[in-house]
């Protein structure tokens, strides 16, 4: 988020994590499960156009919508494993730019400004298959990236493999897993030298 989309979006009302459907309809969006079990699942979207909904009503999330592709499904237990983390690092930069903060809920949908929904789905895409061990790992790693480094790998292996379902485990969404689980991402030297140690993964994995 820019500065000057941060000092717009703080003049508009927000809904989840710094989303103004005011500012943009562009946003993605946290579906948690009603159940506390770990077999359930939580659901993150992407969705094109922001619905004004009553209470009780929650957005529908489908997997082949072309305005509300369905990006990725976790285990209730992984979720639980990054929820922290992820609000921890959103927060720390809402409040750097002085906009409100956002919370997850225990259930239910929560809307996320499309930049940071990038990023959440990246550390998702990176844990959907892996060892729950390595979700740690993940998640350092993931931190260890700087915002536009993010963007950049999401847009990447959104392209070639961004379905929730037909991208899992092929090319750049199998490459995100390796660079983010096994791979540390160094804390020193410039982003771009740390962008082509990473690129230069992905060129070693077939689609």
């Amino acid at each position: 988020m820019t500065g000057k989309r941060s000092r717009i979006a703080a003049k508009k009302k927000l809904f989840g994590f710094a989303f103004s459907p005011e500012q943009s309809e562009h946003f993605f969006l946290v579906t948690v499960p009603k159940s506390r079990a770990q077999t359930a699942d939580v659901y993150i979207s992407e969705h094109f156009k922001w619905q004004e909904l009553k209470k009780g009503e929650e957005i529908p999330i489908t997997l082949n919508a072309e305005d509300a592709p369905l990006k990725v499904i976790l285990p209730r237990r992984f979720w639980d494993e990054i929820a922290e983390e992820v609000k921890a690092e959103f927060n720390r930069r809402l409040r750097g730019m002085g906009i409100k903060t956002g919370k997850w809920l225990k259930k239910g949908q929560i809307p996320v400004e499309r930049s940071l929904g990038k990023e959440l789905v990246l550390l998702a895409w990176a844990i959907e298959e892996c060892d729950p061990f390595l979700i740690s790992t993940a998640i350092r790693n993931w931190l260890g990236l700087v915002p536009e480094e993010r963007w950049w790998l999401y847009t990447m292996t959104n392209a070639c493999t961004g379905h929730a379902i037909n991208g899992k485990g092929k090319g750049w969404r199998k490459a995100v897993r390796f660079a983010l689980t096994e791979n540390p991402v160094s804390e020193s030297g410039q982003s771009a030298i740390r962008r082509r140690q990473l690129g230069g993964l992905f060129d070693l994995l077939p689609d």
